[in-house]
């Protein structure tokens, strides 16, 4: 279930709140009781480190070219 942050307008205290989404937009009481809350736009961090992609390996090299591999071009 998703956390919200909210931030009381009367006291300045900030809490969050776990809720459905459905309900997200819904007013939020403070845990003092007030009730002039507004939902503050939160960041999702993600931490960890990425490694770099793996590198594919190199196609067989072939002689010659053109319509049959170089093989009939002399």
């Amino acid at each position: 279930m998703p956390r919200y942050e909210y931030r009381c307008r009367t006291c300045g205290d900030t809490f969050e709140k776990s809720r459905p989404m459905s309900e997200s937009s819904a007013p939020a009481a403070c845990p003092a009781g007030h009730d002039d809350t507004v939902k503050l736009l939160s960041t999702v961090a993600v931490g960890g480190s990425a490694s770099a992609p793996a590198t594919a390996p190199a196609a067989p090299k072939t002689s010659g070219g053109g319509c049959c591999g170089g093989g009939c071009c002399g």
